[in-house]
């Protein structure tokens, strides 16, 4: 039987279940993680102007017209051009967060994956399922929450998961760094995941994504290489269920045959909705805009 462990934030509701709040102030929710804009129109609009496709299967492969979108946000956001063969669109990403390890463990003596500390909680459910032997990778004030692993246990690992931009340190890694994380996976021989969903935040300088950093490596076939992404924080939409993985073609294709059987295939008006969000980039730049003013706004009020 697997030990899951609740989210923190059950975990925090329960410690504070027998305190009675100030009545005279309104509660704020300071949960990180959910976008509190609305959905821009034009999303809701082309999701239900999409109604009549529930009358069909979707493809566990997705529609190539989503693909195309998610091909195309990655060419015009970091300069990198990626195959259909080198992208899955999925549901969401904590999905694959989830049944990625699983697939990717599976049979091995001993699996061993790494990810970044202070983490999402479904890296742990995930390494919980999948068996694996757990390796935190501490992001604290001494290193300047960068993430290091010793030698010994870059020989020991299978998967490593980093989440840059980092949520909750909001530290990030150069491309020089990433690169030097490329090279790790490359010497030391285990898949690297870089999850992305925070990229498109970010108030002056754009960050880099691991895709960019294994071309400039030289890694151009992206081996050990995968990153993931999503709509959620990006469009305000985390209800719309849109993200990819994108790498390493020989990886892939074997996981969307696993995929085939874990049920995760996308409804087609979501797919239709989420291609309209991917190929637009004015409703984010609007977004950006509002959140720098939300955070100059935190840093004389805080």
């Amino acid at each position: 039987m697997y030990n899951f462990q609740t989210y923190p934030f059950e975990k925090l509701n329960n410690l504070l279940d027998d305190i009675v709040p100030n009545n005279k102030y309104q509660p704020l929710t300071l949960t990180i993680g959910e976008p509190q804009f609305e959905t821009p129109k034009f999303i809701q609009d082309s999701l239900k102007e999409a109604t009549s496709l529930l009358n069909k299967y979707p493809k566990t492969a997705g529609e190539e017209y989503l693909k195309e979108a998610q091909i195309g946000f990655i060419y015009k956001r970091f300069r990198v051009s990626v195959t259909k063969e080198e992208i899955v669109p999925t549901f969401g990403t904590r999905e694959v967060l989830f049944n990625f390890p699983q697939f990717y463990l599976h049979g091995k003596i001993n699996p061993t994956m790494a990810y970044t500390n202070p983490f999402y909680q479904i890296y742990e459910g995930s390494a919980i399922a999948s068996g694996a032997k757990v390796i935190h990778i501490d992001l604290s004030k001494s290193n300047n929450f960068k993430p290091l692993l010793t030698p010994q246990e870059l020989k020991s690992v299978d998967l490593v998961i980093i989440n840059f931009p980092n949520n909750p340190t909001s530290a990030n890694l150069s491309l020089e760094e990433m690169k030097r994380w490329v090279g790790l996976a490359i010497e030391y021989d285990f898949v690297l995941i870089n999850d992305e969903c925070y990229s498109e935040i970010y108030t002056d300088t754009p960050p880099p994504s691991l895709l960019q950093a294994s071309i400039e490596y030289g890694n151009s076939d992206f081996k050990n290489i995968l990153v993931l992404n999503s709509i959620s924080k990006r469009s305000s939409a985390p209800g719309l269920r849109s993200g990819f993985i994108a790498g390493d073609k020989s990886i892939l294709k074997e996981y969307l045959k696993y995929r085939t059987y874990v049920g995760t295939a996308i409804p087609l008006p979501l797919q239709k909705a989420a291609t309209y969000a991917w190929s637009d980039e004015s409703h984010v730049q609007k977004a950006r805009q509002q959140y720098k003013k939300n955070l100059e706004l935190a840093r004389v009020i805080l």
